[in-house]
């Protein structure tokens, strides 16, 4: 019989629809949020996600309720495909993981995008190369160079899940306690990865496609597994689109050689594409900016820029309906 008298708070370690795993001690068990939680959340920020702390209470066996989410330390989210809203991924982590594979999938600008919603969150950045064993010595040389003058100071991991090398690597840099992300695109290796460090085919990947080299509906949903060092990992599904939110300072976080340049433009609201006295077109011009990264900083800003505005307008059109609504029951009254 499990152990549940006196709970009152949890870790989500499992999500599905409208259904969470969550654990205490030693314990895991089903939960669903209260009510009165459902009725007064606004937005999917208000749901518990996986990684998220939690104050629980107990009608049954194996049951539990979810009454209230515990302070954020760190959160991933990005907007909902499809729409304007925000979608929580995980929160409280420490560091994020964007696992890329060696092949077709391989894109800097990608790895700023994915960078940019994790510092937006608060969560340190990592990178992982994965399927190296598709580059000669040479060619992987070049892809880590490449990454490594992309992104300084960030930790880069090499990794090939076929041959079983750089797990270790990875294993190695968990510190017990912390909880780490894996993020990144269908089929580039996030599930195997975790399944070599957990030493157990627990996430059953599907077997690589001979035609496409991906695997088939690796992740369907978002879960979190203790390591036997006692740190925590998170797998989630493949993000088809990684939509940006009203991230603008972690933009410019990502991008801190085009913001340290921009300090010396003439206006400052300079845009950096056209303006007279623009420090920035000036370093453009000369090579000190790199022109690939300075248009991926011109696409995530304008984007960061709309999702602001588009978020606005619709406070204002909330508001507005809102007005409409008290008025018209005041009418009536």
């Amino acid at each position: 019989m499990m152990r549940m008298q006196n709970l009152s708070e949890a870790k989500v370690v499992a999500q599905y629809r409208g259904k969470y795993r969550v654990r205490s001690g030693p314990d895991e068990f089903w939960a669903e949020v209260t009510g009165k939680m459902m009725f007064s959340a606004s937005s999917a920020a208000d749901y518990p996600v996986v990684g998220d702390n939690v104050s629980i209470s107990k009608p049954g066996q194996d049951h539990a309720l979810i009454k209230e989410i515990l302070p954020r330390k760190t959160v991933l989210q990005r907007r909902s495909a499809g729409n304007e809203g925000i979608q929580p991924i995980a929160a409280n982590i420490d560091e994020a993981f964007v696992v890329q594979a060696s092949d077709g999938d391989f894109s800097l600008n990608r790895f700023e995008r994915y960078f940019a919603l994790i510092k937006a969150g608060g969560i340190l950045p990592a990178v992982i190369l994965n399927k190296t064993d598709l580059l000669s010595e040479n060619e992987l040389d070049e892809r880590l160079a490449l990454i490594r003058e992309r992104f300084k100071g960030v930790r880069l991991f090499a990794a090939s899940v076929s041959l079983g090398r750089g797990i270790d690597g990875i294993r190695d840099a968990l510190q017990k306690g912390k909880i780490y992300c894996f993020v990144g695109s269908s089929g580039v290796g996030k599930s195997s990865i975790i399944n070599i460090l957990l030493g157990e085919e627990l996430m059953k990947t599907k077997e690589i496609s001979s035609s496409t080299g991906k695997g088939k509906h690796s992740t369907t949903h978002r879960e979190l597994f203790i390591l036997d060092n006692g740190s925590m990992v998170i797998d989630n599904p493949g993000i088809r689109e990684v939509g940006m939110s009203d991230s603008a300072d972690s933009v410019d976080d990502v991008f801190d050689e085009i913001s340290a340049v921009s300090s010396g433009c003439r206006f400052p609201d300079c845009t950096h594409i056209h303006e007279p006295g623009c420090a920035v077109l000036a370093a453009l011009g000369s090579g000190e900016i790199d022109g690939g990264r300075y248009e991926n900083y011109l696409k995530l800003k304008k984007e960061a820029a709309h999702y602001s505005m588009s978020a606005l307008e619709k406070k204002r059109k909330d508001r507005s309906l809102g007005k409409l609504v008290k008025n018209f029951k005041k009418h009536m009254h």
